[in-house]
């Protein structure tokens, strides 16, 4: 069975949907202070006596579960607690409170939305914040909705956030949106410690990667990306350009471009030649990564990784100390 956590949430919702249940109880996060960092899309859920998936590595159980059980066949919200012994030994940063949202899943609900977590497809849960109605999203730009009718508002944001590359949850309209985004894959275009270094960082995150070295390679490869997906071209030479163009006609991904200014504004002038518009050249990230001061190619990986991570959240990258958000997403 595969190890990536969702896979698993998907395939267990799958099974429960064949053994007959009705309905399956899920709890999510309708609101939380404290805990520090945590993952957005973290959900639990319960049939049969079993459960799937985790909330807050485990520290909401005692208040979850019980919830989770119950939610199969009445929507119900409930405050939970953890202190701050029991969020440390959890793995948290700190002590925190949560309001928890229990609502039943219904199977033809819990079968699509199964399937899309378990084939690590796009798809996001959207209830009401009472857990009267409930619609699931799916599909490459979640065009497909199944379920009762929710605010429109909250759909579009959903999309809108798919759009962006990143897990997401949040509440719009007073619909709770939990949106699930793939694992990103890192395509490394060009040799060199860069390309591993980056690959090796992104490895830290979950992340998949490989390096390609060949052109027609390269750009099926980025013809076939999702949203959620990196290219991070090292190799200067001209003929790449073509990738970086299937990449903008594509228009899904982040294309991000290493070099020196001279070698990006030799790059940008053949594109403008190539019928490139300004506004499409915006689209790649060149030169890639964010003014840390990098020197080694290590130092250099994590600023282009940070900079996926801000393109993908839509921040506009900053200390947390001169930002007044919440730390964590």
């Amino acid at each position: 069975m595969s190890t990536d956590p969702r896979r698993e949430l998907g395939a267990a919702l799958r099974r429960w949907v064949r053994e007959g249940v009705g309905s399956v109880g899920v709890v999510r996060v309708l609101d939380r202070h404290g805990f520090g960092t945590v993952e957005s899309g973290q959900l639990v859920a319960a049939a049969g006596g079993e459960t799937a998936g985790l909330l807050y590595r485990g520290a909401l159980d005692p208040a979850a579960l019980p919830l989770a059980a119950a939610a199969a066949q009445t929507p119900e919200t409930r405050k939970a607690h953890v202190a701050e012994p029991d969020a440390l030994s959890a793995g948290l940063a700190c002590a925190g409170g949560a309001t928890l949202l229990g609502h039943p899943l219904p199977a033809a609900l819990a079968e699509v939305l199964g399937a899309a977590l378990e084939q690590a497809r796009p798809a996001a849960l959207l209830s009401t914040v009472d857990g009267s109605a409930t619609a699931v999203l799916t599909g490459p730009d979640l065009q497909e909705q199944v379920g009762d009718p929710v605010a429109e508002e909250a759909v579009e944001a959903a999309r809108g956030w798919l759009r962006r590359g990143a897990t997401h949850t949040e509440t719009v309209a007073d619909v709770l949106v939990d949106l699930w985004v793939p694992v990103p894959s890192v395509l490394v275009v060009g040799a060199g410690a860069i390309g591993e270094a980056l690959l090796a960082q992104g490895a830290l995150l979950g992340w998949t990667g490989r390096t390609v070295t060949e052109l027609d390679e390269a750009v099926a490869a980025v013809e076939a990306f999702t949203d959620a997906d990196v290219v991070v071209l090292l190799d200067h030479a001209p003929r790449f350009d073509a990738m970086l163009l299937a990449g903008l006609r594509h228009g899904r991904g982040f294309l991000g471009a290493l070099g020196s200014r001279r070698t990006q504004a030799a790059r940008r002038e053949r594109l403008l030649a190539a019928g490139v518009t300004e506004d499409e050249l915006a689209a790649i990230h060149g030169p890639v990564g964010l003014d840390l001061g990098a020197r080694t190619p290590a130092e250099t990986a994590v600023s282009i990784v940070a900079e996926v991570l801000a393109a993908r959240s839509g921040r506009a990258p900053a200390a947390l100390a001169a930002s007044g958000g919440r730390i964590g997403g």
